[in-house]
């Protein structure tokens, strides 16, 4: 089993920075790529990035240029340095450890951004 805590959510204007973290304990050994999803009110979870275990990320079109995503191995820590934020990146952000034939997940941090 892996339990996954973010933190660093909450409250900023439009175009303010966050930067999100999510620290994996347990099994974190098997952990190949991890990432950040979100959900905003009344629409479906989305890929927000994802990086692997080797150090390569993949972004939503939608925050290209904007996040970056990094991640600690030795920490078992994924970061999300979100920069730019627009009022349409409100929503709840889920951390994702992936395992072979497992997915796990955060209990989701809140993200508001004031216009």
């Amino acid at each position: 089993q892996v339990q996954l805590v973010e933190s660093g959510g909450g409250l900023v204007q439009a175009g303010g920075s966050l930067r999100l973290s999510c620290v994996a304990s347990g099994s974190t050994s098997r952990i190949n790529s991890m990432g950040w999803y979100r959900q905003a009110p009344g629409k479906q979870r989305e890929l927000v990035a994802i990086i692997t275990s080797d150090g390569k990320s993949n972004y939503a079109d939608s925050v290209k240029g904007r996040f970056t995503i990094s991640r600690d191995n030795a920490k078992n820590t994924v970061y999300l340095q979100m920069n730019s934020l627009k009022s349409e990146d409100t929503a709840v952000y889920y951390c994702n450890a992936n395992q072979p034939f497992r997915i796990y997940w955060g209990q989701g941090t809140q993200v508001t951004v004031s216009s």
